[in-house]
């Protein structure tokens, strides 16, 4: 007779109708998971709830079911995984999140910067578990205008002005082109993306679009533009590496953390001229084969290993083996 899965319930603050990065990174681990646990998904975790052990997403946000799971099973195992409000915010502040800390067994970060953030006590305790995607060819692309994306849900942490104030700086005539993807989870910063719209016909705000359609957008763009003031680990990067995408990326943390200290895609957060120069630069260069664009497409391309699916598997079964 077969003997019984261990149950893991999987916490994480959004779920399918987020569409965000978080319940991917929740989905992506129910199913790498699902062949040695009986896996769980749910926003919140309290005692009466089977599961013979927890892993979190969210240090603040999960926080009362951490605390819950560590007073009725102190014993059992209880992973958290780090989010980029977490490192970059919350845990130096939040009692709750800082309390989390401390309760799990193991915390997991995604992206080599992010044990950098941790109190120096608790390094040892935590695991790098880079993301994982799925290769997608790359494409030829023209050579008569360049366009570039960007895909985030609008919020305050993604800091889309930067986006809008660099569409204001680049003429229409200048041939970049520029598709904005995400919801506006800020009523504020949607009217202002419907406005950098009406000022600048070479801009398109798309509003919220399946995982599907977007990721087919990134492999079609010339480049991925990312403007976040924090991030844990953006899984949008993976994605556009996978696809041969190369990115402009706000110098922070989590993204220096994803695609290393020496990349040359980085202008720095919050800069919309940089931003407006560095896409015009690779406007320039659409078709040098040592141009810009080639460059960064270069240095991703030795990223992309890091990003292998069977590696985040083998990682995040064997700090979850060593708990059992």
């Amino acid at each position: 007779m077969s003997m019984k899965k261990p149950s893991l319930c999987i916490v994480t603050p959004a779920l399918a109708d987020a569409n965000n990065g978080n319940w991917q990174t929740a989905r992506r681990w129910a199913r790498m998971l699902s062949g040695d646990y009986r896996v769980r998904l749910a926003r919140a975790w309290s005692p009466g709830d089977e599961a013979d052990g927890l892993l979190a997403l969210h240090a603040r946000r999960s926080a009362p079911s951490v605390a819950a799971f560590a007073e009725a099973h102190p014993q059992r195992p209880l992973v958290l995984a780090l989010t980029g409000t977490d490192l970059y915010r919350d845990i130096a502040s939040d009692a709750s999140a800082q309390r989390s800390l401390v309760l799990a067994h193991r915390l997991i970060v995604l992206q080599e910067q992010g044990p950098l953030s941790l109190p120096p006590e608790l390094r040892a305790s935590c695991e790098v578990i880079f993301q994982s995607g799925t290769r997608r060819r790359t494409l030829a692309r023209t050579t008569d205008h360049l366009r570039a994306v960007m895909v985030g849900h609008l919020r305050d942490e993604k800091w889309p002005q930067t986006l809008f104030e660099a569409a204001r700086l680049i003429g229409p005539h200048e041939g970049i082109l520029i598709d904005h993807i995400g919801a506006a989870l800020d009523p504020a910063l949607g009217e202002a993306a419907r406005a950098t719209a009406l000022a600048c016909p070479h801009y398109r705000w798309l509003g919220s679009l399946p995982h599907a359609v977007a990721r087919s957008r990134i492999q079609r763009a010339h480049v991925l533009v990312h403007t976040s003031r924090m991030e844990g680990g953006a899984h949008v990067l993976v994605e556009a590496v996978l696809s041969g995408t190369p990115v402009l990326a706000s110098r922070i943390a989590g993204n220096v953390g994803m695609l290393g200290a020496d990349y040359g895609g980085y202008f720095p957060a919050g800069n919309a001229p940089a931003l407006a120069q560095a896409l015009r630069e690779c406007r320039a260069d659409l078709a040098a084969p040592a141009g810009r664009l080639a460059t960064l497409q270069a240095q991703c391309g030795l990223r992309a290993p890091l990003f292998d699916r069977g590696t985040e598997h083998a990682r995040l079964s064997s700090l979850l083996k060593g708990l059992f």
